[in-house]
């Protein structure tokens, strides 16, 4: 049974082409900083056109070994953290499967129990 981390925004008015730069920056980042080439790491789908309002969704399949399941979740949860902190206006919702996400604007976005992530940061 796999398991996968889903992030949307959604919000009235479409990204900027600042906002689309920047949103490609935060995941060009992550991807040269991941860890681990056989992973699944932050995915930015292409296009929403199937949800009205969505300016940023994506998703991450949690990976089978237990030793690498925390680096991907805190990394996918940093970027994450970076993107919504770059779109502030929009509404996010960040789940694992059934299981929200909580926000915290101090630290970010963090499992319940977990050291929080932040952008760069090393496990």
């Amino acid at each position: 049974m796999s398991v996968s981390l889903y992030y949307r925004a959604d919000r009235a008015t479409p990204l900027t082409e600042a906002e689309a730069a920047l949103v490609q920056r935060v995941a060009a980042a992550h991807t040269a900083s991941f860890p681990y080439e056989d992973e699944e790491r932050l995915y930015l789908y292409e296009s929403e056109d199937d949800a009205p309002g969505r300016i940023v969704g994506g998703s991450t399949k949690m990976p089978f070994d237990p030793d690498r399941v925390v680096t991907v979740i805190v990394r996918v949860l940093g970027s994450v953290t970076e993107l919504r902190r770059a779109l502030p206006d929009a509404r996010w919702s960040v789940h694992l499967d059934d299981l929200d996400v909580p926000w915290d604007e101090a630290a970010g976005y963090a499992l319940p129990g977990m050291d929080r992530p932040w952008p760069g940061g090393e496990v």
